[in-house]
């Protein structure tokens, strides 16, 4: 497998970022054979995660003061890419329980938040990183729900206000992690007699896994991205008090429109699904596979050939991909966004160009289920579907945001009830109902 130094400008680095990535490629032997059985059996990648757990590894963003690594958004993505290589499963919902650190992380830090806000988000946050660092608790974000863009429409799963807190009902699907988690981060639409659900209402909690009217349904048996558990979660009557609360009412949408690169943090699992599927190909071919036979196959030119063409889209990915999450910051200006949209897109295409190349250059051999090369082609396939950034929405945001200004978005012609509402807007927000 490639080590960081074959992609990265080390230069550019921290000492303490290349170490986690050096220590990711020393597991990665692990994770790659715990792998076939997680694909196979579809079983949570759960030694994966005592590994992770037992270096640290889940504080990633959490800021230092509270005891993590306090990684940016874009060291935290180059270490998911590594993970990636080995086990994608592992690196996806790697991503879930980090991007609920980086809510509380990034979204604290937005300056368009006022002392008041401040001041009620700071003691949230100070338990759900308190909640990682000591008692190593981790997180779920299941968001998606069964026929909608979360982003277009207010969550369909809701929250009343009762004496003391809410009482929350609802269903997600998609739901990774899911009875493998120690908390989940639950965004609903709070109700409000006479007033029609709103993005305005949206709130978020932190729901323990042993909370009453919580359960784990269905089964968990899909192409690709087996090892998510990615099953439904139901909520019925579910208490949460005002501790519970991620974030202070009002503060989730306020806050998310202001950090779009947030959104695209699934982007790292696929490019190093990419990396491997392409490692993979250089070691069949030079007969390095471990338990292969030792076949020399580099004296096809047409094998040759086919590597560098996949070498020349992967270094093009990642040289965009990387700028991205390198200069990912809140307030983005439009040409951040524009680049951003493009190698969301670039990475979840890509990712399937290259596995599908890989299987091809490899032969036959390279789909029988004892290879990781089949397992990576399935996974591929699964990120391009991935809300609310899917391959379809990109192209719209793209061409959208490259022809209008964006004061004129809003004449651009589009599904009104679409995914169209979760478009970047500048400072003026990018849901419906705040700009």
């Amino acid at each position: 497998m490639s080590t960081p130094a074959d992609y990265y400008d080390l230069s550019r680095v921290r000492p303490e970022v290349l170490s986690v990535l050096d220590k990711i490629n020393e597991l990665g032997a692990t994770f790659a054979k715990r792998a076939v059985g997680i694909d196979l059996q579809a079983s949570f990648p759960v030694e994966n995660y005592k590994d992770l757990a037992a270096l640290g590894y889940l504080t990633l963003t959490v800021p230092t003061e509270f005891g993590g690594h306090g990684f940016s958004l874009g060291e935290y993505a180059m270490v998911g890419a590594e993970i990636g290589k080995y086990c994608g499963a592992t690196a996806l919902t790697f991503n879930m329980h980090n991007s609920s650190m980086m809510w509380s992380r990034f979204m604290y830090e937005l300056p368009h938040l006022t002392d008041a806000d401040r001041a009620a988000f700071a003691p949230l946050r100070e338990r759900q990183f308190r909640r990682a660092v000591k008692e190593q608790g981790i997180y779920s974000q299941p968001i998606s729900e069964a026929g909608q863009n979360w982003t277009s429409k207010p969550a369909q799963t809701n929250c009343r206000k009762v004496e003391g807190g809410w009482v929350i009902n609802g269903f997600k699907k998609f739901a990774s992690l899911a009875g493998y988690c120690d908390y989940y981060s639950i965004v609903c639409t709070e109700l409000i007699d006479g007033v029609e659900p709103r993005h305005e209402d949206t709130m978020i909690f932190v729901v323990p896994k042993e909370a009453k009217g919580l359960t784990v349904q269905g089964t968990w048996d899909p192409l690709g991205m087996r090892g998510t558990n990615s099953r439904d979660l139901v909520l019925k009557d579910v208490f949460v008090s005002e501790d519970d609360l991620m974030m202070p009412r009002g503060l989730f949408i306020k806050t998310l429109p202001h950090w779009p690169h947030m959104m695209a943090t699934l982007s790292p699992t696929y490019m190093g699904v990419a990396q491997g599927a392409y490692d993979f190909t250089v070691a069949y071919l030079r007969g390095e596979v471990e338990g292969q036979p030792a076949a020399d196959r580099r004296m096809f030119g047409t094998k040759r050939i086919a590597v560098g063409k996949m070498y020349a889209r992967l270094a093009a990915m990642r040289a965009l991909w990387w700028q991205v999450f390198t200069e990912a910051q809140g307030m983005p200006s439009k040409a951040q966004v524009l680049r951003m949209y493009a190698a969301q897109y670039n990475v979840m295409e890509g990712v399937q160009e290259i596995a599908a190349m890989a299987i091809r250059t490899c032969g036959g051999q390279s789909m029988l289920k004892s290879m990781p090369l089949e397992r990576m082609y399935r996974d591929s396939r699964c990120g391009a579907l991935m809300l609310p950034y899917t391959s379809e929405i990109m192209e719209d945001y793209l061409s959208v945001l490259t022809l209008y200004d964006v004061e004129d978005l809003d004449k651009a012609p589009g599904d009104a009830d679409g995914a169209r509402s979760s478009l970047w807007r500048g400072t003026a927000g990018a849901l419906k109902g705040l700009r």
